[in-house]
């Protein structure tokens, strides 16, 4: 089965969360799957998530029945998926490894390039 390849773009809790949705979704049905955090969006690999724009949505889906914000993301750590932070990015954000959740690597876009060579991608 090919890899999903996915790109997050901004740090729209919408896209991040859309992310993690298809991500998680896709782990579930035993796809590998790459997700690089790209530019700002390196929000949504952050412990503390809240400077995401939207944040408040994360409540009103929750009470919803839609799974939050940080189930998916802990799933998708659990399944499995490789998370990548850019390495740009994270200057950009004032970030530091110890800021992102355990797991993420840090690295460039080529990195990401060569992971998905022959993957099918997405970008949010």
């Amino acid at each position: 089965m090919r890899v999903m390849g996915i790109i997050l773009a901004d740090r729209s809790f919408e896209r991040a969360h859309h992310a993690f949705v298809l991500a998680a979704g896709a782990l579930a049905l035993g796809r590998d799957v790459v997700l690089f955090a790209g530019g700002l969006s390196v929000e949504a690999l952050r412990q503390d998530w809240s400077a995401l724009e939207g944040v408040a949505l994360d409540t009103r889906f929750q009470e919803r029945g839609i799974a939050g914000f940080e189930t998916l993301r802990s799933a998708v750590f659990e399944l499995g998926g490789e998370v990548l932070a850019c390495e740009a990015g994270m200057k950009a954000a004032g970030l530091t490894v110890e800021d992102l959740c355990a797991g993420t690597r840090i690295c460039g876009v080529t990195s990401f390039l060569e992971r998905t060579a022959d993957a099918q991608i997405l970008s949010l």
